[in-house]
């Protein structure tokens, strides 16, 4: 590959978990997994009071201990994916933060940002608001016991916020997958479909609707 360090982007429901595992066995990768365990997201989907900021922090600062951990190994040496991009953390502060705590934020993140290493090239999975919530509402059926997730207005407002920032990105390569004819579990040919679309990323954004998949027709 013409890349070392692959980030899989998305909202919840949209399966970069998944796919980043797939991929890493296909291509003989480390993978680099977000920790959700983060004890204040009950409370900041409850709506209490400092919840929000409290678990943006938390967030931040974990996934900056994270990827700082990349940059003193040698996982470089070969292909690295992670399902998560760190610049992501921006689309939630925006989201949940008041004003008074996205200037406190915004000084950490500055502070933060610059050690990390930029992925290579970006992947984000695209799906219509519809079958994210569907999928958030399969996913609470089958495990009473996952982690917290959103009600129906709040992954609506988070699905627009994440093509806001992606429709805007332009840091890295970006690769924008349209995945509605998909399930969460890619078959070997759409795998093999969407690794010849990341041999051949250039510059710039691409648009990449997959025609073999689970569910094409």
């Amino acid at each position: 590959m013409d890349f070392q360090y692959l980030a899989i982007e998305g909202p919840i429901g949209t399966g970069k978990t998944t796919l980043a595992r797939h991929l890493a066995l296909r291509l003989d990768a480390t993978t680099v997994l977000d920790n959700t365990d983060n004890p204040f997201v009950a409370d900041l989907y409850a709506g209490r009071a400092g919840a929000a900021f409290q678990a943006q922090l938390f967030s931040l600062l974990a996934r900056h201990r994270q990827q700082s951990m990349l940059r003193q190994t040698d996982l470089f040496n070969q292909l690295v994916i992670a399902d998560y991009l760190f610049d992501k953390d921006k689309i939630y502060a925006y989201l949940n933060l008041d004003d008074n705590e996205l200037f406190i934020y915004q000084r950490l993140y500055d502070l933060l940002a610059p050690d990390l290493v930029a992925p290579d090239l970006v992947v984000y999975l695209q799906a219509p608001s519809d079958l994210v919530r569907q999928r958030v509402r399969q996913r609470l059926q089958q495990d009473a016991d996952a982690v917290p997730l959103p009600n129906d207005e709040y992954l609506g407002e988070l699905i627009e916020a994440y093509n806001h920032f992606f429709f805007h990105y332009n840091a890295t390569p970006l690769l924008v997958v349209e995945t509605s004819e998909f399930t969460l579990d890619w078959n070997e040919a759409a795998l093999d479909d969407l690794i010849r679309q990341l041999r051949d990323m250039g510059r710039g954004t691409r648009y990449y609707v997959p025609r073999t998949g689970p569910n094409a027709s």
